[in-house]
């Protein structure tokens, strides 16, 4: 079954790898501003397909390998789940690797055919966008955190019941095998962290909220429409994965406090389910997402180009913009959000939470 786990999670990274040049915005590839009449160009399409072949073919050679492996040697399960994580982190590098590759052809191809020259460069703010807003509200983030807070009270009422050593870590199969002593931090160590986590999801909601919504001068409807759909699918996707969390680690919490509460099978198709809604979820959002401003055909503007921020992007990758307030935007390359590096409050939001899951962690030991 772990095989099986490793091989499905491989499986879901390598599609949405191969797929990403065909689901960002339609006016960047490889995180390079196109103008909407050359985004039909054939050398940038033959970069995309490429890109997708060579991920592809790289991602089939590893799980081939990987499967035939596990299946006609004597393995333990702790080697499968050690080549199945480094299986995972290649196909990712490889990808990116490409990535960087296409990045810099597709700049010096912009640069050589001057697509830019002799067209004005048009900043669009559509003030009527934020009407059309459907981002959920901030309170509904509070839920996750009030069923927390009342796991935390539990525990304490609970803290004699505790054994002497508290797992920290759980394996593939649901079974706790990492332990420290029992401490009211080691008890509480575990929803702890979560409500951190949680914090943080709301912090993401709210600077995304507070972000502007980039419209496109070439395409206003169209780049207006995916920025519509990302801002709710995303807030959808966060608040879906804090409550995922919220019921697993709760889950964990009560497991450790009534050992005999759930069945063998429960502690191992618990986490599994819960790998598989992300996933899917996950899944679900890219695409939503990603064809969002491919469905119909945009109303192109002549003569113009839209603003070109490629100068913000370092790599395509990393965006440094202290005149933009946002603190987060799309994402150039993949489906989501970045930080605005430029921005103070990302860090904050983003790094803070870490640091105190990390301080916490330490302490408890």
């Amino acid at each position: 079954m772990t095989l099986t786990i490793f091989l499905f999670i491989a499986i879901i990274i390598a599609g949405i790898q191969t797929t990403i040049p065909f689901l960002v915005n339609r006016s960047i590839i490889f995180g390079v501003t196109i103008p909407e009449n050359y985004l039909r160009n054939e050398t940038l399409l033959s970069y995309k397909k490429k890109y997708s072949l060579f991920v592809s073919v790289f991602s089939l050679i590893l799980l081939t390998s990987y499967l035939l492996w596990a299946l006609f040697q004597p393995v333990t399960q702790e080697q499968i789940v050690l080549i199945g994580t480094f299986l995972e982190f290649a196909i990712i590098l490889f990808s990116f690797a490409l990535y960087f590759y296409f990045h810099g052809k597709t700049m010096r191809l912009k640069k050589i055919n001057q697509w830019t020259e002799n067209l004005k460069n048009i900043k669009v703010a559509d003030l009527s966008a934020r009407a059309h807003d459907e981002m959920l509200p901030w309170q509904v983030y509070l839920l996750p955190m009030i069923i927390t807070v009342g796991v935390m009270i539990y525990t304490t009422i609970q803290y004699d019941l505790l054994p002497q050593q508290i797992p920290t870590h759980w394996g593939v199969n649901g079974e706790p095998d990492a332990f420290t002593e029992k401490t009211m931090l080691s008890v509480l160590l575990l929803p702890l962290t979560l409500l951190i986590m949680q914090l943080m999801f709301l912090g993401l909601h709210v600077g995304t909220k507070k972000s502007g919504i980039k419209v496109n001068s070439e395409s206003t409807e169209v780049s207006r429409q995916r920025q519509l759909t990302l801002r709710k699918y995303s807030s959808w996707f966060m608040f879906f994965v804090s409550m995922l969390l919220t019921m697993l680690i709760s889950y964990f919490q009560l497991q450790t406090i009534h050992p005999t509460i759930f069945s063998a099978t429960a502690m191992f198709l618990v986490p599994l389910g819960f790998l598989i809604l992300i996933l899917v979820s996950a899944i679900v959002f890219a695409v939503k997402v990603g064809l969002s401003d491919k469905k119909t055909a945009p109303q192109i503007q002549e003569k113009i180009v839209d603003s070109n921020e490629d100068s913000y992007w370092k790599g395509g990758l990393f965006y440094f913009n202290k005149n933009d307030p946002s603190i987060f935007v799309e994402k150039r390359f993949g489906i989501g959000w970045t930080i605005n590096f430029a921005n103070p409050l990302g860090y904050l939001i983003v790094f803070l939470p870490l640091i105190a899951i990390i301080l916490f962690t330490f302490l408890a030991k």
